[in-house]
Order: C-alpha cells, then sequence, then structure tokens
C-alpha cells in the first residue's frame, strides 16, 4: 500500500495545467554510511492525474494499493536542497500498481512482467 501524501500543479508540454498526485511508500530501515546506526526512511512517488486541484486535495491521506519501486534511468544531476550539493542519480522511484492479472504492465515504453504478490 501506499498513501497519498500531497499533490502538486504540473505543466504539459503545451503549458496546460494538470496535477500529480504523491505517494509514500512504505516504511524501511536504512543504514547510515557516515555513524553505522539505522534510521526509517520512505520513498516518494508521483502520479499523474486527470483530476482537479479539489479532488486532489481531498484525496489527501487516502491509501492505494502498489508500491514505489526503484527504476534505472539515463543519469541525471540532482541538487541536494539542504547543502546545494550536485549528485549523478541513474535511478527514480516510480508507483507501480498491483497487478492481479496476467496481462503486462508497459511503463514509458518499457515492458515489465506482471508483479508476483
Amino acid at each position: 500500500m501506499v498513501k497519498i501524501i500531497d499533490y502538486k500543479e504540473c505543466k504539459n508540454s503545451d503549458g496546460l495545467p494538470f496535477y500529480s498526485l504523491i505517494v509514500q511508500g512504505e516504511i524501511v530501515m536504512a543504514q547510515s554510511q557516515e555513524t553505522g546506526l539505522f534510521y526509517a526512511t520512505s520513498k516518494n512517488a508521483s502520479i499523474t492525474t486527470t483530476f482537479d486541484g479539489n479532488t486532489c486535495k481531498g484525496l489527501i491521506g487516502r491509501e492505494i494499493s502498489g508500491k514505489v519501486e526503484k527504476l534505472a534511468c539515463e543519469p541525471y544531476e540532482y541538487t541536494i536542497p539542504e547543502t546545494g550539493e550536485i549528485k549523478t542519480l541513474y535511478h527514480r522511484w516510480i508507483y507501480l500498481p498491483e497487478v492481479k492479472t496476467e496481462e503486462q504492465v508497459v511503463y514509458e515504453g518499457t515492458v515489465q512482467e506482471p508483479i508476483e504478490n
């Protein structure tokens, strides 16, 4: 399950507005590379919608089936807001719905086999 935690207004290539939901995956434990101590974290992903802003706002707090997964992608630069440090990333976090059929899932031109439950 993922939880809808926020939404944001975006613009398409023609400059027209649309909204995305921000979903948060389950809590996982990660280990600090500096201290070796563990901390709780979760990953977020964005889902485009056909909803207006009021509908998106009303969905905050709801849970939907699926999970946030790491997906390899072309390298891109990311600036850490707190430090200004620029890092090159080779992945992004995406939402994957729970698939209960034998159909394949198509995501941005790549085909992935159904997720095993």
